[in-house]
């Protein structure tokens, strides 16, 4: 039997980040799991640029950045999915989302990792790698990747209640 206890859905709010955690709902539902939703922010002072004779303001651009994603995750959810799902919204800041990632869900013990993948190939992939692949090689736990559109079998709650 597969027991499902945390799961995990990393969110860069794209079409196939929605995707994902449309499944993380429906597995952490149907296994009455907890449900993790995390959104890396970029770490400003490893990127800071700016212009010759400004000075830059990072920690407040920083602070700028963490608040706006809270806003966002915390649009993901609702009351009855942090009620029923015991489901969170957590904002981590690293330079490095693969590598945040994966420490999120060995520190949480997460059973199940659900990410969308962009499928970015050739130049594309070689300049932004893949977080998702280096989650995939490296992850304490089974991971689950879609792409946007995915296959059509997951159905919005309204139709489920309707097809039973």
């Amino acid at each position: 039997m597969i027991t499902l206890k945390n799961i995990l859905v990393a969110t860069d709010f794209s079409e196939p980040s929605e995707a994902a955690l449309l499944y993380g709902k429906n597995f952490a539902r149907q296994h009455g799991a907890a449900l993790h939703v995390l959104h890396i922010v970029d770490d400003a002072a490893v990127h800071g640029m700016t212009p010759v004779g400004m000075a830059p303001d990072i920690g407040g651009l920083q602070r700028e950045l963490e608040a706006d994603a809270e806003r966002r995750l915390a649009d993901l959810l609702s009351d009855e999915d942090r009620r029923l799902l015991r489901a969170h919204e957590v904002v981590v800041t690293s330079a490095w989302p693969a590598s945040a990632i994966l420490a999120y869900a060995k520190d949480e013990q997460i059973d199940l990792i659900i990410l969308g993948t962009h499928g970015r190939t050739g130049i594309a992939h070689f300049f932004m790698g893949s977080v998702a692949q280096h989650v995939v090689r490296s992850a304490p736990c089974p991971v689950l990747t879609l792409r946007h559109p995915e296959r059509e079998f997951v159905l919005p709650d309204a139709l489920q209640a309707v097809a039973i």
